[in-house]
Formats: structure tokens, C-alpha cells, sequence
């Protein structure tokens, strides 16, 4: 299995690196513009194999989509962080510039490919690369609501002081910190209800705690994370590539389901070496079913300054 990772920087070298060490494809191919940067970093993550036991073939280029083909997932981190002084509108324009070239090149060399989308705004990006690409919606999936779960996990152990592995919870709605939806009512540590072991103001933390996980991080390191969405990548391609049918909550396009239309956002699918195998349609009460509304209404407005790439 072939997994090509366009954006060599630190989440795309982390993702490489937890696929290989995990030993979940038997190669991958990193794809950077940087002359040289790829390959470095590449070679560097090969000269693990015989201290961390792995035989993952590992490979980088430089702008070389020829060197992707054939593959089963192709990954995109690639894009720039928002810098002071730019506009949302500015940063769309520029990462959903770079992502729909990067898109349509692996594509060329792909055609059967999965696609993994990283590159911020996520939702925004995964629904440009949709409209762009013209593929089944199942071979488009945004990575967010895997990382904003793997948090919100984090953080609920925290609280009850008991181990992340033992907890389940999800998070749903957009990718962002105050478009997402920890669902803290059907969180469980080994089947039990948190709700049995957690105060609603200690929930309420938790659930905020979450919503500014990426933005805490960013204010402690002075960028943006990367062990976790590498992470959290390489989980979702794992699902992927081993057909493991796993509920994972992800940004796919909707048609009706959750009340929404032509949008792409987070919610549980089933995912496994199709890609999206299901939607599955969870029962939100009142009050998350308005929060998943207006999560949506955001995302909605953010995909509006895209007219000028989509036309």
C-alpha cells in the first residue's frame, strides 16, 4: 500500500513518521516545494528502520507528483499558517489556491486515490477540493474531527483522571475553535456515562477546554501542533488502508443528512478502504442539533469567499 504526504513540514513529517513506524503502508512518498526539504526529511526518517524495527519504504521530492502515482492515499498538509495582519479571506485565497493545484496534480497520477484533506480551513478546503476534483464524495475526507476528538478524549481523562484509552467521545461540527461540537452528553469512560463522574460546570470546561485545544498549543509552542494531527492522520489512513470500519468523525459533503446540504463539515462515518462507508446519522437533542446549525451557517459563510477559485 502507497501513501503519498504532500507538505513535508512538521504534521506531514509526523504523519509519515507514525505511518511508517506503525508499519501501516509498505511506502510512502513525501512531496514538498522546498528544494531538498522532503528529501531530507525522508531520509532522515529512514534512518529509524533498524532502531525502531520498521521496513516502511520511505521516500522524498521535490514538486515531483510523477513519483506519487499509483497511490491509495494521498494526504495534503500543504498551505501557510494565518499570518498578523492577514484577513480570512486572504488565507483561504492563498492556501485554497495551492491546495486545488496540489489536488488536481495527485489526481493526474491517482485517479483511484483517497483523499485526506489537512490544510486549513479544513472544512473549506475539503469542500474546494469536492468541487474541484469531481470524484465520489466517499474519496474526500477532512482529517478534523479526528484530531478535535483525540483532544476532547484528552482532556475528559484529564478531568476524571482516569486513561484516555478507556474513554470514548467525539466531536463534531467545523473545524474550529468556536464552530466545533464536543459532545459531552454521550461521552463514556468504559461504557458509563461521564456524566456520572463529572459536574455540568466540570463538563463545560472540559467541552471549552477543547473547542481552544489548537489555539492553546499554538500560544504555548508559538506554532501550530503537530505530534497530534500527524497522529491523528496517520489513525484515519490506518482506518483507511486496513479496512478497519471504524467510527471516526470526519468533514465529508452532505446531502441532507443532518439537515445540511452541499457542505462539507464534521460528523461520525464509518471508515474503511472505500473511504466514507457511512454517514451514520446520530440523534442530537434540540440543543445540539442548533449547535450543528449554526457550526454549518459558519462553514457555509467561510466556503462563500471561494467564488472567485470554484467560479
Amino acid at each position: 500500500m502507497k501513501v503519498t504526504i504532500v507538505g513535508a513540514g512538521n504534521v506531514g513529517a509526523t504523519c509519515a513518521d507514525a505511518i511508517a513506524y506503525r508499519r501501516i503502508a509498505s511506502e510512502i512518498v513525501l512531496v514538498d516545494i522546498r528544494e531538498g526539504f522532503a528529501e531530507g526529511k525522508a531520509l532522515d526518517i529512514t534512518q529509524t528502520q533498524t532502531t525502531l524495527g520498521f521496513n516502511t519504504k520511505v521516500t522524498g521530492n521535490t514538486n515531483d507528483y510523477v513519483k506519487t502515482a499509483n497511490s491509495d492515499v494521498v494526504v495534503i498538509t500543504s498551505g501557510i499558517p494565518r499570518k498578523p495582519g492577514m484577513t480570512r479571506e486572504e488565507l483561504i485565497g492563498i492556501n485554497a489556491g495551492i491546495v486545488k493545484l496540489v489536488a488536481e496534480s495527485l489526481l493526474q497520477h491517482s485517479p483511484y486515490a483517497i483523499f485526506v484533506i489537512v490544510s486549513n480551513p479544513m472544512d473549506t478546503m475539503t469542500y474546494l477540493t469536492f468541487k474541484s476534483l469531481g470524484i465520489p464524495k466517499n474519496k474526500i475526507i477532512g482529517m478534523g474531527g479526528t484530531l478535535d476528538s483525540s483532544r476532547f478524549k484528552t482532556y475528559l481523562s484529564l478531568a476524571l483522571d482516569k486513561p484516555a484509552n478507556d474513554i470514548q467521545g467525539m466531536v463534531i461540527g467545523g473545524h474550529g475553535d468556536t464552530t466545533m461540537i464536543p459532545l459531552t452528553r454521550l461521552a463514556s469512560y468504559n461504557g458509563v456515562p461521564v456524566s456520572q463522574f463529572l459536574s455540568a460546570v466540570e463538563l463545560e470546561k472540559v467541552a471549552a477546554d477543547t473547542m481552544v485545544g489548537g489555539a492553546t498549543l499554538t500560544g504555548l509552542l508559538g506554532t501550530s501542533a503537530w505530534y497530534a494531527p500527524g497522529a491523528s492522520v496517520s489513525y484515519l489512513v490506518d482506518a483507511i488502508l486496513n479496512d478497519q470500519k471504524k467510527m471516526i468523525p470526519c468533514s465529508v459533503y452532505l446531502e441532507g443528512q443532518y439537515g445540511q446540504d452541499d457542505i462539507c463539515i464534521g460528523v461520525p462515518c464509518i471508515i474503511g478502504k472505500n473511504g466514507v462507508e457511512e454517514i451514520v446519522d446520530i440523534k442530537l437533542n434540540e440543543e445540539e442539533k442548533a449547535k450543528f446549525a449554526k457550526s454549518a451557517d459558519a462553514v457555509r459563510a467561510m466556503n462563500g469567499d471561494l467564488k472567485t477559485i470554484l467560479g
